[in-house]
């Protein structure tokens, strides 16, 4: 594998108000040996890009240090409205950028905060902005690299690396979570690859 792109669970027991639920977030007996095997299908010098659950950030990161991966880059993703109310309104969803051994530098590295499109969620509870994904995987691998992702849940990381002219592989546990990326997928295949800018 070329490069990891995924959205694994927050570990934070999410509950959207429309009832679904997000699986195996309630425990993180999954999170190493998860990691642990992509890190293992990665080519030396090369990326992991992974959202997370900041309230479980020392779960994420001693898992990814203990494997090997190194974090090289923190990513905010600002919204336009808050995904919760608590001591304060969240208005932003962040990932971290690993490094497995020492790849190259991107020439024109993009910035570490983003402008949130709100997908409406139709597909998945936790579903992200296939313009985000697209930015991501076209500024950190090539075209014709191949792109895993390891919690696929709706696929978005699937049409956004068909968007970019990669090859990619999705992991998915949930039986209907797979038959929605199946259909994205299709549909993203009668539409020609957009070029990025």
């Amino acid at each position: 594998m070329d490069i990891v792109v995924t959205d694994p669970p927050y570990l934070v027991k999410y509950s959207p108000r429309d009832g679904r639920n997000v699986g195996n977030d309630d425990h993180n007996g999954w999170l190493k040996p998860a990691f642990s095997g992509a890190y293992r299908l990665l080519k030396p010098n090369s990326y992991c890009l992974s959202f997370y659950g900041w309230p479980r950030v020392d779960g994420f990161m001693s898992a990814w240090k203990s494997i090997g991966f190194f974090p090289v880059s923190h990513l905010i993703f600002l919204k336009k409205y808050p995904s919760k109310v608590g001591h304060t309104q969240s208005y932003h969803e962040v990932a971290y950028l690993l490094a497995k051994g020492r790849p190259p530098k991107p020439a024109n590295p993009i910035s570490d905060v983003f402008e949130w499109k709100y997908t409406g969620n139709r597909f998945h509870p936790t579903e992200k902005p296939v313009e985000v994904m697209r930015t991501l995987i076209n500024t950190f691998s090539k075209p014709g690299d191949i792109v895993l992702d390891p919690f696929a849940g709706s696929g978005t990381t699937g049409v956004a690396a068909r968007e970019t002219s990669r090859r990619f592989i999705l992991i998915e546990n949930i039986w209907c979570d797979c038959q929605i990326a199946e259909d994205r997928i299709k549909e993203s295949r009668s539409h020609p690859p957009k070029a990025m800018t």
